[in-house]
């Protein structure tokens, strides 16, 4: 190569090592561009919470409750009550050292709230202020302000209750829990452990959860936003800052956090409390069915493609479904037009239609599709009793036992089978099951040594042992089993 050419190559490849420099700064600055372009959107996200948060935290409050009644802690236990004892020693022994009469006490228990109005109403959970003597709520800035119960309804764990000091309070909008998505973003604000105003996020993990055994009419939405013990009753709120649900339980084998998480629709809260507000309590309807949920071998059984909808499996005498000509073997698959899901889609539905509301039902009967219009009318006081449903029975309610049957969803939960007993869903504090350590979530397999897979059988088993004043259970918890003697004075 000649010195002239040599001449030539040097500017060139000079050139394009300076096109090279100069690329590597333009994909450098886009690189950086892009890195703060992102940094930029996170922390616009935020910003977009502390925003919503920074409206909100006013209006949640922290509830306290006093409820007086029950045993002394210090006499809790009197071996006397104990029915082998009591065998021993004759039903009216008491034992020396004890009082003949223990003492009372005030027992205090805590959760959140928040005001859905300027003058002073609060939404909160029945399970928060049930049975209270005594309600304080406290305000941000630690004012605190005695709260008057204006009305509950334990079937769907909701309370209304009030404060008032002459002055207008922040309260927070109500949202429509319907057009809520699954995977939307969702901020829950409470007093988790007494921490006033804890903010957790999350995103909702999915809709219409029912069949969980924790209230009578259940529609929840579960979130994996951070709900422990005294968040029960504050606000799950959407990025707009809509209170879009109230947080009310959660899923836990250690009774803490476990990314599991339930709230009440805002929208069956909203129905709940303009009932409260008008008459201090709720009115719901019935149809008069006993119905039970569709799968796949009752959907090819009777011939369907589809598997979802809700089986009538018997007609109450004289109720509005045979009046209408509703019949054992239907299966409703729609309400006033609205896909029925299941049984428990279908019971809050009807629950919630106010009285003398005419509705029309399509479902199939024979193979074929047809409608049938029903006047919904407000449910009776025997209601359980009228649909077949088993009453829980009495000594085992004195007992301090709250019974749920053991359904597929219960029973994957829980870890047991369908049918191999009956779910112990609640213990009383205080009372015989509670000193004799029986949990919840516990299953009762026998009564008096006589197996049991329902609360069907479990009532006749007790009404067949005649036995008024001490009752033989085998209680399983998890993959232990244990029998277990509970008495009642």
């Amino acid at each position: 190569m000649n010195r002239g050419m040599r001449q030539r190559i040097s500017p060139l490849i000079f050139s394009l090592f300076l096109v090279f420099l100069l690329g590597l700064s333009w994909f450098s600055a886009i690189g950086r561009a892009v890195e703060d372009e992102n940094i930029q959107l996170l922390d616009k996200s935020a910003k977009a919470f502390s925003s919503v948060v920074k409206k909100a935290g006013p209006a949640v409050v922290h509830v306290r409750v006093e409820k007086k009644g029950g045993m002394s802690p210090d006499n809790q236990f009197d071996p006397s009550d104990d029915p082998i004892f009591k065998h021993f020693f004759g039903p009216s022994f008491k034992h020396p050292a004890l009082p003949q009469a223990p003492e009372q006490f005030k027992s205090q228990a805590a959760g959140s709230g928040f005001l859905i109005s300027e003058d002073g109403y609060i939404l909160t959970n029945n399970h928060v202020v049930e049975n209270a003597d005594k309600i304080t709520v406290r305000l941000e800035g630690e004012q605190e302000l005695e709260g008057k119960v204006i009305g509950t309804d334990p079937q769907s764990d909701v309370a209304l209750i009030k404060i008032s000091d002459g002055h207008k309070f922040p309260y927070l909008p109500l949202g429509d829990s319907d057009q809520l998505e699954v995977g939307e973003w969702v901020i829950a604000i409470g007093s988790p452990f007494g921490l006033d105003r804890t903010v957790t996020v999350g995103v909702v993990s999915a809709k219409g959860r029912n069949h969980m055994g924790i209230n009578e009419y259940e529609n929840f939405i579960q979130t994996d936003a951070a709900i422990n013990p005294g968040n029960s009753g504050g606000p799950l709120l959407n990025i707009h800052g809509q209170v879009i649900g109230i947080n009310t339980a959660i899923f836990s084998r250690s009774g803490g956090y476990m990314g599991i998480g339930f709230a009440i629709p805002v929208n069956m809260a909203k129905t709940v409390k303009s009932q409260l507000l008008a008459s201090g309590k709720v009115t719901r309807s019935w149809i008069g069915v006993g119905i039970q949920d569709m799968n796949g071998e009752l959907a090819r059984s009777f011939k369907m493609t589809q598997k979802s909808g809700a089986l009538v499996t018997e007609v109450s005498k004289d109720s509005p479904a045979a009046k209408a000509g509703l019949k054992q073997g239907d299966v409703i698959i729609l309400y006033e037009g609205k896909p029925v899901a299941d049984v428990a889609d279908l019971r809050n539905q009807v629950a919630m239609t106010p009285p003398g509301t005419k509705v029309d039902l399509t479902l199939v009967r024979n193979e074929k599709q047809q409608k049938l219009t029903v006047q919904v009318e407000e449910q009776p006081g025997d209601m359980m009793t009228q649909s077949g449903t088993p009453q829980q029975p009495q000594i085992l309610q004195k007992m301090g036992l709250s019974l749920q049957e053991l359904n597929a969803e219960l029973a994957r939960q829980f870890g047991y089978a369908q049918g191999q007993g009956v779910l112990i869903a609640g213990v009383a504090p205080g009372s015989p099951a509670a000193l004799a350590r029986i949990q919840a979530g516990s299953l009762i397999e026998e009564v008096n040594r006589q197996p049991v897979h329902n609360l069907k059988e479990l009532q006749q088993a007790v009404q067949q042992s005649g036995n008024t004043e001490n009752i033989l259970l085998l209680i399983r918890s998890g993959n232990r089993s244990q029998y277990v003697v509970l008495g009642v004075k």
